[in-house]
């Protein structure tokens, strides 16, 4: 199974990015930030995103990726905080402060740059794309060229001439970015070389199947808040081993009106 890794650091974002992948049918895996770069090579990865995150990379106290996992032979693409990251650890320049942009911008597209196939016609072309920054990338590290930049001057996309590390200081991954998905798609497919052949069926029902094997004849207890996450847990292993699965719910009176009933009920 061809994998993408996202590595999150800390972005309201990075959940849609790993959407994003798995609608264009390849398979992604979110990781902290403090993985280290062993853990992301033992998932084989065809790419990796860094996604973005409230930090400023000039901070004492920043989130800091493993420098390794740039060195690990795949393509990497930073996605505002990562490319930001990115710069400065291959010997850029990031600035704070100054040129803050929040919101949809216009951007210009030098060129036909990798990430950009397909949307620009061998000449300049201009996308609206979401911006949400307060640092910004002041110099590209060298080896990269800039591919894209806003009306203000602010580097908006760069990308190394070996074609192999990307940068976007906006959001390609949410549905105000024009081409946001063509972008995406560029990145997995030309870049990665992903097939997108990869099926969620498939996937649940390995799942189910691997559940299945490791409880035997055995009972299951699942905490069950009715959130994302141990609702699909407790679907999974409901299909599964179905009446050997207790699920507990607790009401601890701090929910919202009737939300404990509704929990309750699914």
């Amino acid at each position: 199974m061809q994998n993408i890794v996202i590595i999150d650091c800390g972005s309201q974002f990075t959940q849609l990015i790993a959407r994003r992948v798995r609608e264009l049918k390849i398979h992604s895996v979110v990781l902290p930030w403090d993985a280290p770069a062993e853990r992301v090579r033992g998932l084989t990865p065809l790419g990796v995103i860094i996604s973005g995150g409230p930090d400023s990379v000039n901070a004492q106290d920043a989130i800091a990726v493993d420098r390794e996992v740039l060195a690990l032979g795949v393509p990497v693409l930073g996605v505002c905080y990562g490319m930001q990251l990115m710069t400065k650890y291959l010997g850029g320049t990031v600035s704070s402060g100054g040129s803050a942009e929040y919101g949809v911008t216009p951007v210009e597209v030098k060129g036909s740059p990798r990430l950009f196939k397909g949307l620009t016609g061998g000449s300049s072309a201009r996308l609206n794309v979401l911006m949400s920054h307060g640092d910004h990338v002041a110099a590209v590290p060298e080896g990269f060229m800039v591919t894209a930049a806003t009306d203000n001057g602010v580097i908006a996309a760069m990308e190394d001439r070996e074609g192999r590390r990307f940068g976007l200081q906006f959001h390609p991954e949410v549905a105000h970015t024009e081409h946001g998905m063509d972008i995406l798609r560029n990145f997995l497919f030309d870049v990665c070389g992903c097939q997108g052949d990869w099926k969620l069926e498939d996937w649940v029902d390995s799942t189910v199947r691997e559940i299945r094997d490791r409880v035997g004849s055995g009972r299951v207890v699942c905490g069950l808040s009715g959130g994302v996450d141990s609702s699909v847990a407790a679907a999974l292993v409901n299909r599964a081993i179905g009446p050997q699965l207790e699920c507990v719910f607790v009401d601890h009176g701090l929910m919202r009106l009737h939300e404990a009933e509704q929990v309750m009920a699914s």
